[in-house]
């Protein structure tokens, strides 16, 4: 387990490269065979990654004092690999690429396996939280609401998928989903904006190992950016914009978790503004 310490806007201004990326950048989420978790302090979030070519286990870390993982949290999960399953408690889910699980506090035993070990499953888990137990529940790809958005002429044409949000398979404060970005587009959240009731978590994928992302935060005349590659994570503050550019399309999956988990909390940032 790795640990991610909050940075106020403050201490952001003087950090060089190197630091931003050990404050913001999660890495490595999918090593063969391993369960890589993060413990993010800006709101409590957990970020992690299963590829289990053997069954693994969730276990809890040492930073929560509980007896099991969930034993206080609530989970969001999708799966960017090949098929695979999550076993809760005896209840077996199979997951295709790109199918969602929502596994509500209060599940003791969680395990990952992979249909294909040639093909393992990339299990992508957000953790946050919980006040009270929410259903366990599936969500296949095929029916994820989605909402078209952008543009060819601005190259930000791209389609939401919503998996966990107050419409849809509801949580105690968790928000999910992922932006897939159509081809000739590289552009996302565009016109940028802030969140100051919660913290959000962007997981960018589904592009070359050779291509990469430049990810944009901070305040609108304190910009800064960090180079994201293939399947890392970005922790976005309250306080930053939370945008990017690469250098082909590709997918990123978002999450958020705070005091609020209707988008339109969000403080709109003109264009203009930007420095």
């Amino acid at each position: 387990m790795r640990e991610k310490h909050s940075t106020s806007f403050h201490e952001f201004i003087s950090l060089d490269t190197e630091q931003l990326r050990t404050n913001f950048l999660i890495e490595e989420l999918f090593k063969i065979n391993s369960i890589e978790i993060n413990y993010a302090y800006s709101d409590r979030m957990i970020v992690g990654g299963a590829c289990p070519q053997n069954t693994l286990e969730l276990t809890p870390v040492s930073v929560l004092h509980q007896n099991y993982f969930l034993e206080r949290r609530e989970m969001g999960v999708i799966n960017i690999g090949g098929t695979g399953s999550i076993c809760v408690n005896d209840v077996e889910f199979e997951l295709n690429t790109r199918d969602g699980l929502y596994i509500g506090m209060g599940n003791e035993s969680i395990q990952f396996s992979s249909l294909d070990a040639s093909n393992p499953a990339k299990f992508y888990f957000i953790s946050t939280p919980a006040h009270c137990t929410f259903p366990t529940t599936k969500i296949s790809f095929s029916s994820v609401g989605k909402v078209d958005l952008g543009s060819v002429s601005a190259a930000n044409e791209r389609t939401l998928y919503k998996y966990i949000h107050p419409e849809g398979v509801k949580s105690c404060q968790l928000v999910m989903g992922f932006t897939d970005l159509k081809e000739g587009s590289v552009w996302n959240s565009i016109p940028p904006h802030t969140h100051e009731r919660r913290s959000e978590i962007y997981c960018y994928f589904d592009m070359p190992q050779q291509d990469i992302v430049f990810h944009f935060m901070g305040s609108k005349d304190q910009t800064k950016h960090i180079v994201v590659k293939n399947e890392q994570a970005v922790l976005s503050p309250y306080w930053s914009i939370h945008s990017g550019a690469g250098t082909t399309r590709y997918a990123f999956i978002w999450a958020m978790a705070g005091e609020n988990q209707l988008f339109q909390d969000a403080q709109s940032i003109d264009i203009s503004e930007l420095k």
